[in-house]
């Protein structure tokens, strides 16, 4: 039985007066113990963030990381042992914006996928299509080739280690979000690309919904026998929505 798990993408947001506030509103969630609940706060609040929810269900994880691993010559970068050491259990990996706006290949995507799992973490990698490459029929190619860069490079073994989450990036921050159905559909397809090449790693890795999750939907997606959760963006950034979410999951 897989561990369902609610994971909140905080992207670009916060203050260290917001974010204390979003820690407060948190710690007074009743949230399931049942599974696993993290949130990705921006980088400079990641030391407040885990100092404000030590002792609760809440895990801290990391929007990036660096490609290179330990210390070194790489302003303005941020190592994954980095991340270990100020607190964090998990990192995103791979996120549509890191892939679209700011770049990311894919063999920077499969270096910071290896260099997290070398410090301990937990990577989160992301797969997903626009808007136009589900117009022309390609979302499973797409995802595919995304999920195949990891485990062409790696191993399928690795995954045994991670967590993938589904973003159709036509979902995110739009306000549009998959049908159950249609997010089932690629969670299935995704499982069973992996399941040919180790059927135990399929079954056991954990596949997460993203893509305008909110309280409304999230009974009917996590429903769905290959949606093991999600990852919410917006919507994290409001605790009584999250707590919500996580509680939908929890059922």
């Amino acid at each position: 039985m897989r561990r369902p798990m609610v994971a909140g993408n905080w992207k670009m947001h916060g203050t260290r007066a917001s974010v204390a506030e979003l820690i407060g509103g948190l710690n007074q969630q009743a949230l399931p113990v049942d599974i696993d609940i993290a949130v990705f706060p921006v980088s400079v609040h990641l030391g407040q963030v885990v100092e404000g929810l030590s002792g609760t269900v809440v895990s801290i994880g990391a929007q990036d990381c660096a490609v290179e691993t330990g210390q070194g010559a790489l302003t303005g970068e941020v190592s994954s042992e980095q991340l270990l050491d100020v607190g964090c259990k998990l990192v995103l990996i791979g996120h549509s914006e890191r892939r679209l706006i700011l770049g990311d290949s894919e063999e920077q995507i499969v270096r910071k996928f290896a260099a997290a799992q070398v410090a301990g973490l937990v990577p989160v990698l992301c797969v997903g299509e626009t808007l136009e490459q589900r117009e022309a029929g390609e979302t499973l190619a797409v995802v595919e080739r995304q999920l195949d860069s990891v485990i062409d490079a790696l191993g399928v073994a690795v995954l045994s280690s991670a967590v993938v989450a589904y973003e159709p990036v036509w979902a995110i921050g739009t306000g549009l979000t998959a049908s159950p159905e249609q997010a089932q559909d690629v969670h299935a397809a995704i499982r069973a690309r992996i399941a040919g090449k180790d059927a135990d790693v399929a079954g056991a890795l954990r596949i997460l919904y993203g893509g305008s999750v909110k309280a409304a939907n999230a009974a009917d997606l996590f429903g769905m026998p290959d949606i093991d959760g999600g990852l919410v963006g917006g919507a994290s950034l409001n605790a009584d929505e999250f707590g919500a979410i996580c509680r939908a999951a929890g059922n």
